[in-house]
């Protein structure tokens, strides 16, 4: 059964055409997933826990009709953004870091996956204070998600790490490991105080001090102002 075509919101104009192509639940968090890499089924089922069957097929083929993702065909089951999907991802980074302007605890039940994980480094990655520090590996564990971020000047490249890690080709800069490693473990409720202002305590297990403050300059949210109020009035 072909998916249903998106409705019209009756509305001339860019936003309009963006928000019925990948405004529907789950589409974004879809795309989100896929600018690791190429992903199986299996994958993105994972990756996304709460999202029924019916409608993780329904999404992926109103993509695939909207022409932002596309099977592949060397990963049996899988799937990868097209070049005009892949023009979402500063979209998606831009609302990685709108949606930690003002961070809250994780709900009851709520995961962090490496590939959400990997965007949030990378939305918090500050290019302009990476461009004058050493290059440097940040091994990154936070509740059930691991991630390795090399850092060379101004280019960052994030993958998965660890016994989950997805076997399909992940991107990886074509340089040696850098000499300097930090990897720590972070607690989800302190992630957003890590990437912020604040100074939760991190479980260092390889590199030092220096490093910590080395990651915490090279990834930061500037906080909002009013963020913080408008997030715990939506709270309440």
């Amino acid at each position: 059964m072909a998916a249903r075509a998106p409705r019209g919101f009756g509305q001339f104009g860019g936003v309009a055409r963006a928000v019925e192509r990948v405004g529907e639940r789950w589409a974004l968090l879809i795309v989100r997933d896929l600018l690791g890499g190429a992903r199986r089924y299996s994958d993105l089922k994972t990756g996304l826990p709460r999202i029924p069957t019916n409608i993780l097929s329904d999404r992926l083929k109103e993509l695939q009709q909207a022409g932002v993702i596309r099977r592949v065909p060397m990963v049996r089951g899988g799937y990868e953004l097209t070049p005009l999907g892949r023009e979402l991802e500063p979209v998606v980074l831009a609302l990685e870091r709108w949606g930690w302007a003002a961070p809250v605890d994780p709900a009851d039940g709520e995961v962090l996956s490496a590939d959400g994980l990997s965007v949030t480094l990378r939305a918090a990655f500050r290019r302009d204070e990476a461009a004058g520090l050493p290059a440097t590996e940040y091994v990154v564990h936070a509740g059930e998600a691991s991630v390795s971020a090399i850092v060379v000047g101004e280019v960052v490249d994030v993958m998965d790490v660890g016994p989950a890690a997805l076997p399909q080709p992940q991107r990886r800069l074509d340089i040696g490991a850098p000499e300097e490693v930090l990897e720590f473990r972070v607690g989800l409720s302190d992630l957003g105080a890590l990437l912020g202002d604040g100074m939760p305590a991190v479980e260092v297990l390889a590199g030092g001090d220096d490093l910590v403050l080395r990651f915490r300059r090279t990834f930061h949210f500037d906080a909002v102002p009013g963020a913080g109020e408008a997030a715990a009035g939506a709270a309440a």
